[in-house]
């Protein structure tokens, strides 16, 4: 073989291997994406409006390293353009033993099943809208640290996450307390569609910290004293699967205990009960109920308005990546999360959802 034709062999292998490896790595990437649409009846008009973009990417960078990436596009008067993008998760994810891993990145708070399971892609949620209890800034939804996490460990299937973090007066490169947030969640799954679940939240915001994560809305406020923060939650999620008639039932409920020097133990309790029925493959009538209630109006963090709201809706799916739903909800309290403050308590709204 002549020498020209030998580098011409090399080159051809050689292009061949890059093409093949380019191949493999493509093959352990996912690219995802997620967007609704919805039109909405309030205040004697019909209104149109665009919901989120969700741009979800997942790596396999080995065998038990991996990486996942959430951003979120959405419309935001605060923004020169109106609309802003948000990073909602980085993670990397190394799997070190059987079914326990350590995460290191921005997380979403696995304080809830909700805020655990439901993400951004508005296609997989039971209903048009998180509930209140995360629309309202009860629940710090992210937190920027690292973790621990195991999955269906024994019998029970347990699972745990056990993360260390900045807290909710801090953002997602520093963090202006010396103590970290802490969070201990635990769960099982007894039988095939139940999971019961538990945790534990506590954080410390100190005094003169820009309060991030404040539930008044608009200009972020400083904290006047130094808050000690705690969210006991407990949840249920069944979803029968073997029934002709399959029945959803997911509830969770939350105490946030807030105490200062100046106003001592502030305590609010928030809570949802979600059920529906899917009568056929497509169609899921449901209902929602959210309950918020404070013990006082002495809130150092939170807007002490108690909040009730009703939901009734109706899910077709058209697949598992197109759904439509039709929603009425009905809330007792003007500072509710689907409108301006002076907005109707009625709300008809009509979304379409899919993922790409």
């Amino acid at each position: 073989m002549n020498t020209s034709r030998y580098i011409y062999v090399i080159v051809l292998v050689t292009v061949l291997l890059l093409g093949g490896l380019q191949k493999v790595a493509a093959q352990r990437i996912q690219i995802r994406g997620f967007v609704d649409a919805l039109t909405y009846y309030q205040n004697g008009k019909v209104n149109f409006g665009l919901g989120e973009q969700d741009l979800f990417i997942t790596s396999e960078i080995t065998e038990r390293l991996s990486f996942l990436g959430e951003t979120v596009f959405k419309f935001s008067l605060a923004s020169p353009t109106n609309f802003d993008i948000s990073v909602e998760r980085i993670i990397l994810k190394y799997n070190y033993a059987g079914n326990h891993s350590v995460l290191l990145g921005k997380h979403h708070t696995p304080v809830n099943y909700w805020n655990d399971t439901y993400h951004h892609g508005r296609v997989f949620f039971p209903t048009i809208d998180r509930p209140l209890l995360f629309a309202k800034g009860i629940i710090p939804l992210h937190t920027t640290g690292a973790s621990l996490q195991g999955q269906n460990l024994g019998g029970i299937r347990f699972g745990y996450d056990a993360m260390v973090g900045n807290g909710i007066g801090s953002g997602d490169v520093a963090d202006n307390n010396p103590v970290k947030s802490v969070t201990l969640a635990v769960h099982i799954k007894p039988t095939d569609g139940m999971r019961l679940g538990a945790s534990l939240y506590h954080d410390a915001i100190s005094k003169g910290s820009t309060m991030h994560h404040h539930a008044g809305g608009g200009v972020m406020p400083v904290a006047l004293t130094r808050i000690n923060q705690d969210i006991v939650t407990g949840s249920i999620s069944y979803n029968d699967s073997i029934s002709s008639k399959k029945f959803e039932l997911l509830a969770e409920s939350s105490m946030v205990s807030s105490q200062s020097d100046s106003l001592g133990m502030q305590r609010a309790v928030a809570s949802y009960v979600y059920a529906g029925l899917r009568l056929t493959e497509k169609f899921i009538p449901y209902v929602r109920f959210d309950d918020i209630r404070f013990t006082s109006n002495r809130e150092v963090y939170f807007v002490s308005t108690n909040t009730q709201s009703i939901v009734a809706g109706l899910r077709y799916e058209l697949s598992y990546l197109a759904v439509l739903k039709l929603e009425y909800q009905h809330t007792t309290s003007p500072l509710h999360a689907n409108g301006p403050v002076h907005a109707t308590p009625d709300k008809v709204t009509f979304q379409v959802a899919v993922g790409f």
